[in-house]
C-alpha cells in the first residue's frame, strides 16, 4: 500500500451512512493515485487508518469491486484494479457513443438555461486546464458533463456513464498526463461548446465522438508506454498476510 497522509483516510463523524464515507474515501483515493493499480489493499491497515471496523471496509470493498475499480485476486486479497488495454478499448468505445448521443440530444433537448449553465461550466474547464492540476481539471469536467446529462432528455445514456464513471475518471487521469493533451483536450471541448450553442446536434455528436477518441488514443499510448514496466497480477505471486483468505 502507498503511503498516505493518515488524515487524508480518517472517517469523520458526519451524517452520511458511515459505509458510503468508506466506499467515498476509498474511491477518492485510488482515483487520485494514492493507491496505484495493482496495489493491496491491506483491510488492517485501512481499518486503522480510517477508524472503522472490517466489516465497514469489507462492505466498502464489495461496492468498489462492483464499479470495477476493486479486484478480489486469490491468495492476495483486494488490490486496485488493472485494466488491460483490451479493456480500457472496449471502455472508450462504450463512453464515446454514450458522450456523442449525450451531446447530440443536449444540443436538440436542452432549455436555454441549461445551455447557459453548460457554458457556465466550460468557463470552469478553462480554469481549470489553465491551473494544469489534474485533480481540477477532473472534478470541473465532472461538473460539466453532469449538466450534459442532465439536459440530454434521455435518462438510459447517463445511468450507463454513471456506471462507468470511476474507471473514466481514471482513464481521464491517465490520457491528461499525456504530454500536450491538456491544451488539445480543452480546443475539444470548446468546439463541442460552440456547436451545441448553435444547436447543431451533428456538430455536437462529432465534436464528442472526436474528443472521446483522442483521449482514447492518449490514454492507450500511455498504457503502451508503461506496460513493459509494470508488473502484471501473474507476477506479484501469492502473499503471507493474515487479512487475506
Amino acid at each position: 500500500m502507498n503511503s498516505v497522509d493518515n488524515n487524508e483516510l480518517k472517517i469523520e463523524a458526519v451524517s452520511a451512512p458511515l459505509r458510503l464515507q468508506i466506499v467515498q474515501t476509498l474511491r477518492k483515493a485510488i482515483l487520485q493515485g494514492r493507491f496505484a493499480p495493482g496495489a493491496r489493499l491491506v483491510e488492517r491497515e485501512l481499518c486503522e487508518l480510517m477508524g472503522v471496523s472490517r466489516v465497514s471496509v469489507r462492505e466498502a470493498f464489495r461496492q468498489l469491486e462492483s464499479e470495477g475499480i476493486i479486484e478480489n485476486i486469490p491468495n492476495r486479497g483486494p488490490v486496485v484494479a488493472t485494466l488491460s488495454r483490451a479493456q480500457v478499448k472496449e471502455l472508450y468505445e462504450v463512453r464515446q457513443a454514450l458522450e456523442a448521443l449525450a451531446a447530440k440530444l443536449f444540443a436538440s433537448n436542452a432549455t436555454e438555461k441549461q445551455v447557459e449553465e453548460l457554458d457556465k461550466a466550460t468557463e470552469g474547464l478553462e480554469s481549470a486546464y489553465r491551473s494544469e492540476d489534474v485533480d481540477e481539471i477532473v472534478a470541473a469536467k465532472d461538473i460539466f458533463y453532469g449538466v450534459l446529462y442532465s439536459g440530454c432528455g434521455n435518462e438510459v445514456a447517463p445511468e450507463m456513464l454513471t456506471i462507468l464513471n470511476t474507471r473514466i475518471t481514471l482513464l481521464r487521469r491517465v490520457s491528461l498526463s499525456s504530454p500536450g493533451r491538456l491544451k488539445k483536450s480543452l480546443r475539444e471541448m470548446r468546439r463541442l461548446m460552440a456547436a451545441i450553442r448553435k444547436r447543431d446536434g451533428a456538430a455536437a455528436w462529432l465534436a464528442a465522438s472526436a474528443h472521446v477518441e483522442k483521449a482514447s488514443e492518449a490514454a492507450l499510448a500511455q498504457i503502451d508506454q508503461l506496460a513493459a514496466v509494470l508488473p502484471t497480477p501473474s507476477d506479484r505471486g501469492p502473499v503471507d498476510d493474515p487479512d487475506v483468505g
